[in-house]
């Protein structure tokens, strides 16, 4: 284990992953489900009307402080799950990601494209499932 409490195991043979996600993490610690976050602001504004990738940054922060109020960061994150409303995003999706998760030690991750989501303008959904170490940094 690392001082997260994941680790990250190499793909079985023959099974190596798409691109940007580990296929295997292994945790122990504490587990923290993260519900789904959309670009919605503090003030439940929606931030990037039709842009992907300002939606995108938005949630992912969101994301970055959900983390920070349970005591965790991205490093402990082992598993993220988008909604999209159109496979295309992905690819902004991923770069944006980058900027917040080690792309050395990615979280396994699950892409789902759905018809809609609870607000028209809403183009993704984001949630998490984190595990921190046993003891509090």
């Amino acid at each position: 284990m690392t001082e997260t409490g994941l680790t990250h195991l190499a793909a079985p043979a023959g099974v190596a992953p798409a691109s940007g996600y580990a296929q295997v993490v292994v945790g122990t610690g504490r587990l923290v489900v993260l519900s789904g976050q959309v670009a919605l602001d503090g003030r439940g504004e929606l931030v990037g009307a039709g842009d992907p990738a300002a939606q995108t940054r938005q949630v992912f922060e969101n994301l970055r402080r959900c983390l920070a109020a349970a005591g965790g960061t991205f490093a402990d994150v082992a598993k993220l799950t988008y909604f999209v409303t159109d496979t295309g995003f992905l690819p902004v999706v991923r770069e944006i990601r980058d900027r917040f998760v080690d792309t050395a030690r990615p979280p396994a991750s699950t892409a789902v494209q759905v018809a809609g989501l609870f607000r028209p303008e809403l183009l993704l959904e984001v949630e998490a499932l984190a595990v921190l170490p046993e003891t509090p940094r």
